[in-house]
């Protein structure tokens, strides 16, 4: 019998199980613990059950922007990252239709950038790959867009490449909320939406921003990246070169997951 929601789960096995007095919702045949507050996502990862995530981080409260996290709950499909743990609830992410479509949404974000990841810095602590990676991403499917962006090496210390910025917001919010400096937005809608630098001239040596800011530390690509370090770490021995991102995001190999959110 194929179980849909938390009254049929109730139904058939005569109470929602809980796991040391923590409410349970029950993903791909396991029953995960979470804390009152708790995503779906956030829980998932707490308990070692990875949803691949690429605009998620944390230390922010999740907006859902790139949909790579979908999961069904109760045969509806949601972001893991914004839709909140339930007691009863059954979730569905280990299944062939969201592996599709999660690969699917990688393909595109590939094309409609310039990720090469042979030349790129970031390559090996990269999110995307990493994630392309775990979906199962062989080639990019679609025909690449090949965008014409510029690459900002105003900033004496920083080199802002907007060919690799995949629009997750992440340095937005990390310059607004913990910076206090509003360094980074995101301007234009649809195909024509681009990450901008808020100065008088458009470019980053124009603003205060520090090598020291949360905004320089939580870009999931190679889009933000100090200058004179290129390599510093050898290719093969960067984060997803040790261990794939399954492994970091669930078992804490690159710091501790924080159960809640800050706004």
């Amino acid at each position: 019998m194929k179980i849909n929601s938390a009254h049929e789960l109730e139904e058939a096995t005569g109470q929602v199980p809980r796991i040391e007095g923590r409410p349970t919702f029950r993903m791909d045949g396991n029953d995960v613990p979470f804390d009152e507050g708790q995503s779906v996502l956030a829980a998932a990862l707490a308990a070692g059950h990875f949803i691949p995530f690429l605009c998620y981080h944390p230390e922010f409260a999740p907006h859902g922007s790139c949909k790579v996290c979908s999961v069904r709950v109760n045969g509806r499909t949601h972001a893991s990252c914004t839709q909140p743990a339930r007691e009863g609830d059954v979730v569905e992410s280990n299944v062939d239709d969201l592996k599709e479509l999660r690969k699917g949404i990688v393909q595109f974000l590939f094309v409609e950038g310039n990720h090469f990841c042979p030349s790129c810095e970031a390559s090996g602590s990269c999110t995307l790959q990493a994630v392309a990676y775990d979906v199962g991403m062989t080639n990019a499917h679609f025909n690449p867009l090949f965008p014409d962006r510029p690459v900002d090496a105003s900033h004496p210390e920083v080199l802002l490449d907007f060919n690799r910025c995949i629009l997750c917001e992440l340095c937005v919010r990390a310059s607004a909320l913990v910076d206090q400096k509003n360094v980074f937005a995101l301007s234009g809608r649809g195909i024509t939406k681009h990450l901008v630098v808020n100065s008088e001239t458009g470019k980053l040596g124009d603003t205060d921003l520090s090598v020291d800011d949360k905004a320089m530390n939580v870009c999931p690509v190679g889009a933000i990246l100090r200058k004179r370090r290129g390599f510093a770490v050898p290719i093969g021995q960067r984060r997803y070169d040790q261990h794939p991102i399954s492994e970091v995001a669930t078992n804490n190999i690159a710091g501790p997951v924080p159960t809640k959110p800050t706004e």
